[in-house]
């Protein structure tokens, strides 16, 4: 078998298995009941899905030029679906959208309820007169000196 054989077959493998993955997230996303389960389903198997149709089209295309082009494409993938499912599912909770009775850990009440307790504290110490949290004056209120 030559080379370039063994390279297409291994490209049509990736393709086989991006799509596969593609379709799994696709399904993921129609049938999990929640946001955050859908949120993991259209990040995790998508992101590893176009990574092997990106390896496969790199394998078929074998153009060094193109390859540069590819990486790009994976490192933006790889940077971008993370950052926005993190603020989906960030307002999600915010907005009231995701099933306590699905959490095993909610950690993020527990943070949230820990630096509102922190802020007021400071608050009744009178720790945040400056009201930028820098120390320094806050210029709409006047000195109470």
């Amino acid at each position: 078998m030559s080379w370039t054989v063994v390279a297409d077959v291994v490209a049509a493998l990736c393709f086989l298995g991006g799509s596969l993955l593609a379709l799994v997230a696709a399904v993921g996303l129609v049938r999990f009941p929640d946001l955050l389960s859908r949120m993991h389903a259209g990040t995790k198997p998508q992101v590893l899905g176009l990574i092997l149709m990106v390896v496969g089209l790199a394998l078929h295309l074998r153009r060094a030029e193109i390859l540069g082009l590819l990486m790009l494409v994976v490192v933006f993938q790889m940077i971008t679906a993370p950052v926005a499912a993190h603020m989906v599912g960030r307002a999600g909770y915010r907005t009231g959208r995701i099933r306590q009775d699905l959490l095993v850990r909610d950690e993020l009440t527990i943070d949230l309820d820990a630096a509102h307790l922190h802020a007021q504290e400071r608050a009744a110490s009178g720790e945040d007169r400056g009201g930028h949290g820098s120390g320094r004056p806050d210029p709409a209120r006047p000195d109470p000196a």
